[in-house]
């Protein structure tokens, strides 16, 4: 979906950032600019809140099958070659 920007401030800072940080484009400055203030939020959360984000996903994940093989499966999957 694309993003217009109608607002002549924001359009002229993007121009701007397009300019100084030798962006291709205003889209690329604009996408740059929004990768860069993600991060910086996403550090404001504690480390132990990002963990426990991190050990509730692997734990959905679950354990890895201890009677899967390896070589069989690679093998399998290089038959066809």
């Amino acid at each position: 979906m694309p993003l217009y920007i109608r607002d002549n401030e924001v359009d002229a800072l993007a121009a701007e950032l397009q300019a100084v940080s030798g962006a291709v484009s205003k889209t690329e400055a604009v996408r740059t600019a929004l990768l860069h203030e993600l991060a910086r939020n996403r550090a404001k959360v504690p480390l132990r809140d990002r963990l426990a984000k991190l050990q509730a996903r692997a734990a959905g994940i679950g354990l890895p099958n201890s009677d899967f093989d390896m070589k069989k499966f690679s093998d399998e999957m290089w038959d066809g070659e």
